[in-house]
Parts: C-alpha cells; sequence; structure tokens
C-alpha cells in the first residue's frame, strides 16, 4: 500500500516512527516532512498528503500534530479526503468500515507510539463495509460538490 505521510513540528517523532513501521511491514512511503522540531505549520503538510489521497497518488494518508485536530481540519478542506482524528482502536475501525476515511490523523501530545502504531495497522487492515454506509459517504461526496459550487 502507498501511504503519505506529514506532521509539523510537533508530530515529526511520532511521525517518523510511524514512518519506519510501515517501511519495516513493506508499504512504500511517501513522506512531506517535517523533519526536525523546528517550529512549522501544520497546513503545508496537510495539504500534499491530503492531495496525493484525493488524487489516488497515495492508497491512504496519515498525519500528526500535537492534537491531530488541526491536521484533520487542514486535511478535510480537500475534496475527496474523509480524515478522522485517531483516539481509540475501535473507534479507527468504525472510521474505516463505516466512514471510509482516507486520512488518520494523530495527536502526539495525547498518542505513544504503541498505541499509534496499533491503531495504524487498524486503519491499513479494515475495509470499508459499503452498503447503507456507502450511501451515508455518498450524501458527505453530494457535500462536497455542493461547497465547490457556492460562492458565497
Amino acid at each position: 500500500m502507498k501511504i503519505a505521510l506529514g506532521a509539523d513540528h510537533a508530530g515529526f517523532a511520532l511521525k517518523d516512527y510511524l514512518k519506519n513501521k510501515l517501511i519495516q511491514k513493506g508499504h512504500e512511503v511517501v513522506d512531506y516532512g517535517a523533519f526536525d522540531a523546528e517550529s512549522s505549520d501544520y497546513p503545508d503538510f496537510a495539504a500534499p498528503v491530503a492531495r496525493d489521497v484525493a488524487a489516488g497518488r497515495a492508497d491512504r494518508g496519515v498525519l500528526v500534530c500535537s492534537t491531530g485536530v488541526g491536521m484533520a481540519i487542514a486535511a478535510n478542506k480537500i475534496c475527496g479526503v474523509r480524515a478522522a482524528l485517531a483516539t481509540n482502536l475501535d473507534e479507527v475501525r468504525l472510521v474505516r468500515s463505516h466512514n471510509d476515511a482516507n486520512v488518520l490523523t494523530f495527536g502526539a501530545r495525547y498518542t505513544t507510539p504503541e498505541e499509534a502504531e496499533a491503531m495504524l495497522e487498524a486503519f491499513l487492515t479494515t475495509e470499508f463495509e459499503g452498503g447503507r454506509h456507502a450511501r451515508r459517504v455518498g450524501k458527505i461526496e453530494d457535500l462536497e460538490r455542493e461547497s465547490t459550487h457556492d460562492k458565497n
């Protein structure tokens, strides 16, 4: 699987940990940074990851910042992205199986590397259930199309 990764300064250490785990498992990884702890802005990393996922250049995306919230907000501005904040294994399985989430965000301040690794594995191995959930995801896609036509 091809995974696009990004993190700001607060998330770069956790991103690097997850990157190494993904490579060890044989995944192809595209790392958009950050590459150190020097202050940086999370939208600068969320955008290329989200664009790669939306365009089909990456199968999934992973983003890390201090809380994970800023990354989710920024990534969800890209049409075709359904980014979700990871807080526990059950929730990650549900955002994949019910919401077809294609980008997972982590809060480095609140997530240990081991917790993040387990949630990432669930994110990559859980399939979208379709059925009634596909109808709901379709409605989300309708909202995206509407918002791209609104000129408010």
